[in-house]
């Protein structure tokens, strides 16, 4: 199968997440067109974040296309400085011949995107009796048919983060048997503000926000910012190979992890 050029997998890729559901403050996109970027994609590399290693990973790799979760480049560019920590990555990227595109909130709200990843890894098996968009498409609320062990949902949600350990807050009477909750990205906690969900799952949450949500009677737990987005690229790398097949080479990023660890 012959490799597909930008313009195709880009096209795919707004099928998978419609730029249009992205957040208002948001930059998707396309953000870095190489010299090589009309021709033909071969390699493409799938990272949450680009950071230097992710960078040369890429380079090594021989990348014609990097899709990027977070975006290197959010705010208008007054200068371009190689020296500077952000704008130097997005230098030797332009340097390697590759270009980026990065969905992010897009991603999120999309149908059968991160949120409903992120929900369908929480439930396992259970079937919800309903599931609601809430911030802002961002997040997702489901009532349960029947309840979910504190336990088991624990375990589930470490296997399916692929961690050792979760921050938990829990209220002092909180049931072991759960039968709603809510679910969101990254800093999830304004798309679950006030979402009337026995437990909150997201990335990270403000001290205040876990204490409010605490005195609302829901427990919290947090698996680390990019820990509940990094599980979605071997998603999104199934949806590129049934589309284009040994055309078009994928691979996710070995280099690419949370920057924070537990000693």
């Amino acid at each position: 199968m012959a490799a597909p050029n930008l313009a195709e997998v880009l096209d795919l890729m707004h099928e998978i997440a419609p730029l249009e559901l992205a957040a208002e403050w948001d930059n998707v996109g396309l953000l870095l067109r190489s010299d090589v970027g009309c021709q033909e994609v071969s390699k493409c590399l799938l990272t949450i974040d680009l950071t230097d290693a992710v960078v040369a990973e890429a380079a090594a790799f021989g990348a014609d296309l990097v899709i990027a979760y977070h975006p290197p480049i959010f705010k208008p560019l007054a200068r371009l400085d190689a020296a500077d920590a952000a704008q130097g990555r997005v230098v030797r990227a332009l340097l390697a011949g590759f270009s980026v595109y990065s969905p992010h909130t897009a991603l999120d709200a999309a149908p059968a995107g991160l949120a409903d990843w992120l929900l369908e890894g929480a439930l396992g098996e259970v079937v919800p009796e309903t599931v609601h968009t809430v911030g802002d498409g961002y997040g997702r609320f489901a009532e349960l048919t029947k309840p979910i062990a504190w336990n088991a949902l624990i375990e589930r949600l470490k296997a399916q983060y692929r961690v050792k350990h979760l921050q938990v807050a829990r209220p002092p009477k909180a049931r072991s048997k759960i039968r709603s909750l809510a679910v969101a990205a990254g800093a999830g906690s304004g798309a679950l503000r006030g979402v009337p969900a026995e437990v909150m799952i997201t990335g990270e949450m403000s001290h205040h926000d876990a204490l409010a949500a605490v005195a609302a009677g829901a427990s919290v737990i947090l698996a680390g910012h990019s820990n509940t987005e990094r599980g979605f690229l071997r998603v999104l790398a199934k949806q590129l190979t049934a589309e284009f097949g040994k055309g078009l080479a994928v691979r996710v990023s070995k280099v690419d992890r949370d920057p924070l660890t537990i000693v």
